[in-house]
């Protein structure tokens, strides 16, 4: 791909400062979410039971709630899965309670809402310590992720870029989780692996710019850094925007038509890959120009002088 001169590069650097600026908010709200409501976490992470039932009618969500409520399961969370006559049942785990007795006891207190009767699709029990354990590794992977991306990019990289772009991951990996926060999204482990591939997809996104942000200084030599940036940033551009757009295409067909078991699986790479391209243009290069990134630090170090290199021959 051709590099642009940096007289015909798009500024993006001139909206740095509002970037960040809108990150900080953005990154800020997320961990009060994340504080205050906490994350809806899937059947995978808590233990308990899930049913999904049909219905040969409409099921009427609120009427489901007071029969379970009736017969002591007023914290079952009820929805709809896929279709209106079809729904979720998610009952926390009751000790000393036997998986049989929950889907006997709900299957017979439904059947007084319909006169058709219900069919049961499916049922899952997961115990608490497994969902706990399940909790617990899902954080390391994506601590171990991160911590092997910073390695990664710190030896392949100079320092600046390495914090841009570690910081430009952390950035993209609170604010989608802030959006499941907000939504109360179920969290579950199609999401922890949604999150997962949003990582990779990221850091290579970042790569792609550092590395022609690498090119650049070496051939810009009367260039400033953002005009480097620039003309870094806009000769990928190309690339970013085709390659963000086919992914968006497959994971909207996904979205639509994948399902209710892959639905938040698609939403959080929808999200995730429109914060990743925003963060690799303006996030990660932002932060690396405000610490300071220069040519001299960019640049391969001279070849040591050969043994009588600069030395007069003696006459």
């Amino acid at each position: 791909m051709r590099i642009f001169s940096f007289s015909e590069a798009l500024n993006f650097m001139r909206f740095k400062w509002p970037a960040l600026m809108l990150s900080a908010l953005l990154v800020l709200g997320s961990l009060g979410l994340l504080a205050v409501k906490g994350i809806n976490w899937g059947l995978d992470f808590t233990g308990g039971t899930v049913l999904e039932v049909g219905f040969t009618q409409d099921a009427d969500l609120t009427q489901v709630r007071n029969v379970l409520a009736e017969r002591g399961y007023a914290d079952a969370v009820v929805q709809y899965f896929g279709s209106s006559q079809d729904i979720s049942i998610r009952i926390a785990p009751r000790d000393g309670v036997e998986q049989s007795r929950i889907s006997n006891e709900i299957l017979t207190a439904l059947a007084q809402t319909t006169a058709d009767g219900v069919e049961m699709r499916r049922i899952e029990f997961v115990g608490p310590s497994v969902g706990g354990e399940l909790r617990e590794q899902g954080g390391l992977a994506m601590l171990v992720a991160l911590l092997g991306i910073l390695l990664y990019v710190g030896m392949r990289f100079e320092w600046r870029l390495s914090v841009g772009a570690v910081l430009a991951l952390a950035h993209d990996v609170i604010i989608t989780l802030g959006l499941f926060s907000l939504l109360q999204l179920e969290f579950d482990l199609t999401v922890l692996a949604a999150i997962l591939a949003l990582i990779g997809y990221s850091i290579n996104d970042t790569i792609v710019v550092f590395d022609r942000i690498r090119e650049s200084f070496r051939k810009l030599r009367d260039a400033t850094a953002e005009e480097t940036v620039n003309d870094a940033v806009t000769s990928t551009l190309n690339r970013t925007v085709v390659t963000s757009l086919t992914t968006i295409v497959v994971l909207v067909v996904l979205f639509y038509m994948g399902g209710a078991l892959i639905h938040n699986f698609a939403t959080a790479l929808l999200f995730g890959i429109a914060i990743g391209t925003y963060s690799s243009v303006f996030v990660a290069s932002g932060i690396a120009v405000q610490l300071g990134l220069n040519r001299e630090d960019m640049l391969p170090p001279p070849p040591p002088e050969k043994e009588g290199e600069g030395t007069e021959p003696l006459m």
